[in-house]
C-alpha cells in the first residue's frame, strides 16, 4: 500500500497534532500491538517460503489468548499460502457482516541490499525497520490488537465483524479470490492495505485519504513474427522494427480523460492546498472536465493517473542470435484502467493503436475489473469523525488508487469496499515494496483508536 498522487503533493502542508479522541472508549494497548507487528515483520512470508501459514497460526492464537473461540477462528491452507477468518458474531443475523481485510504476505527483500535483515525487525530513531512493516503488516497488527481488545471487553455488535488475512496479495491472489466469493453477502469491506494519512517534515498529518475505488490492473504482450533467415539478407518483414513502430504509437497514443465522483471530490478539495497552474488545473477539471486541464494534470506523474486510463510498455524481448534475422519480438504492455472500464475495450483500443492487422494482442494472466464504489454516508462520517478525532485540522477527502489490493475482488462481486488505513506516514518515509521499508512508532496509539473509532460506529 502507498499514497500516491495528491497525497503525495501535499506534503509540505501543516496541521494540527495527532492527539488521541478525547473521551473515546479505551483502545487497545499501544505495546500490545506493537509487538504483534514486531513479531509479525519476523515471518518471512514471500512467496514460496511456506511462512504465512505459521503467521496464520500467530494471529490466530493471540486471537484465542483474548477469547475467541476456536470455532470463530478459520486457517485454511491454499497451496504453500493460506487465509485466515476471524468472526466476532453480531446480535441481530438478519444483518449483512462488516468485513476487514488485510494481507499477510510481503514482497521478496535481499538481505545483501538492505542496510539491516529485512526480516528481524528493528526499533531505531522512532521507526519499525522491516519488510513488511508498512506493507501491509501495520495495520493487520492494529486490527488484530483492536478485535483482540474488544473481545476482551465482551463487545457484542449490532452486526456480525469479520477479520479476514489473505495471503498471496502481492502475487495471484488466489486467495483474494476464494475470500471475495466465500464472504460477497456482505454489507461492506473495509481494507487496512488502501488510503491513509500523510504527515508533512515535521510529523504533523496534512490530509487524509479515503480509498474507495482503484484503477484496473491488466498486462497485454503484443508480438510479431518471420520466418527470420541469415543476418546478411535484410528483409521488410523483421518483427524488431514492427514492433518498434508498435511501441512508438503506444507511447504516443492518451487514452480519453474521465472523471468520477471519487476523482472529482479529490480534485476540488485539493485544489486550493496545491496552488498555481497545477490546482487550477484541477479545479477546472473537476468544474467542466476542461480538455486544457485535463493535459496539464496528464502531463505530471503523480496525477495523470487520476484523469485517465494508461497503458505502458514494461518489458521487451525479441531476436534469438546475433547473426540471424530475428523470428520473432514483443512487449509487454501494462494497464491501469480507469474505474468502470472494461479490459476488452482497451485491448480493442490497443489494437487500433498498433495499427497492424501482422500484430499479435495477448490478454496475461486473468484481469478482473471492478467499479469504484459508492460514497456511502455512514461510511464517510464514520471514518472522518475518527480521522478528525486525531487532529481536527487535518482534510479528510476520497480517492482512487492507480494500484490494485484486496479490495479488488470484492468490489468485482458487488460489494462496497473501503481503504482505512490508520497508517500517517511522511512522503519521504514510503519504502514499500523497497529498500529499508519501515513505519513511525508514534502514530500506533492514535492508529489503535482509529479502528477502534470506525469499527464500532460502523458495526453498532
Amino acid at each position: 500500500m502507498q499514497l500516491r498522487g495528491i497525497l503525495l503533493a501535499g506534503a509540505m502542508l501543516a496541521g494540527g497534532g495527532l492527539a488521541m479522541p478525547v473521551g473515546a472508549q479505551a483502545a487497545a494497548d499501544a505495546g500490545v500491538a506493537k509487538e504483534i507487528l514486531k513479531r509479525s515483520v519476523a515471518f518471512k512470508t514471500v512467496e514460496g517460503a511456506g511462512q504465512v501459514p505459521a503467521l496464520a497460526a500467530y494471529y490466530a492464537s493471540v486471537l484465542k489468548q483474548a477469547g475467541f473461540a476456536d470455532a470463530d477462528i478459520v486457517i485454511t491452507p491454499m497451496g504453500e499460502t493460506a487465509t485466515l477468518a476471524a468472526t466476532i458474531k453480531g446480535r441481530d443475523p438478519s444483518l449483512k457482516p462488516m468485513l476487514m481485510i488485510g494481507h499477510m504476505d510481503v514482497v521478496a527483500a535481499n538481505r545483501a541490499d538492505w542496510t539491516r535483515d529485512p526480516f528481524v525487525p528493528v526499533e531505531e530513531d522512532g521507526y519499525i525497520f522491516g519488510r513488511g512493516s508498512e506493507d501491509n503488516k501495520y495495520d493487520v497488527a492494529m486490527m488484530i490488537a483492536t478485535l483482540a481488545q474488544l473481545k476482551k471487553e465482551g463487545w457484542t455488535p449490532r452486526r456480525t465483524v469479520i477479520l479476514l488475512l489473505s495471503g498471496d496479495e502481492e502475487t495471484n491472489m488466489v486467495t483474494t479470490k476464494a475470500l471475495a466469493a466465500k464472504y460477497k453477502d456482505a454489507e461492506l469491506l473495509l481494507n487496512g492495505d488502501g488510503g491513509g494519512g500523510l504527515l508533512d517534515e515535521s510529523g504533523k498529518p496534512v490530509l487524509y485519504q479515503l480509498q474507495a475505488g482503484e484503477k484496473t490492473y491488466a498486462d497485454f504482450e503484443i508480438g510479431f513474427t518471420d520466418p527470420g533467415g541469415h543476418s546478411s539478407a535484410p528483409t521488410p518483414g523483421n518483427p524488431i522494427y514492427r514492433l518498434a513502430k508498435a511501441i512508438d504509437r503506444i507511447a504516443a497514443y492518451r487514452f480519453p480523460p474521465m472523471i468520477n465522483e471519487l476523482t472529482k471530490a479529490s480534485l476540488s478539495l485539493s485544489a486550493q492546498r496545491i496552488g498555481g497552474d497545477v490546482g487550477e488545473a484541477m479545479r477546472l477539471y473537476a468544474a467542466t472536465q476542461d480538455p486544457a486541464s485535463a493535459e496539464l494534470l496528464s502531463s505530471r506523474p503523480e496525477f495523470v493517473g487520476q484523469v485517465r486510463t494508461t497503458c505502458v510498455a514494461t518489458m521487451l524481448s525479441g531476436g534469438h542470435a546475433l547473426n540471424a534475422l530475428p523470428q520473432s519480438a514483443k512487449v509487454s504492455v501494462n494497464c491501469r484502467i480507469f474505474p468502470g472500464v472494461k479490459i476488452d475495450d482497451v485491448k480493442a483500443q490497443l489494437v487500433k493503436v498498433v495499427d497492424d492487422p501482422s500484430a499479435t494482442l495477448t490478454t496475461l494472466n486473468d484481469p478482473t475489473g471492478s467499479d469504484a464504489s459508492p460514497l456511502r454516508d455512514d461510511v464517510v462520517k464514520a471514518v472522518a469523525a475518527a480521522i478528525k478525532a486525531r487532529s481536527p485540522a487535518i482534510t479528510v477527502m476520497p480517492g482512487m488508487s492507480a494500484g490494485a489490493t484486496d479490495s479488488l475482488y470484492f468490489r468485482a462481486l458487488g460489494v462496497p469496499s473501503y481503504g482505512v488505513s490508520s497508517l500517517f506516514m511522511k512522503a519521504e518515509d514510503g519504502f514499500a515494496h523497497g529498500l529499508n521499508e519501515r513505519v513511525p512508532v508514534a502514530g500506533i496509539a492514535a492508529s489503535l483508536a482509529q479502528w477502534d473509532s470506525v469499527v464500532r460506529a460502523l458495526a453498532k
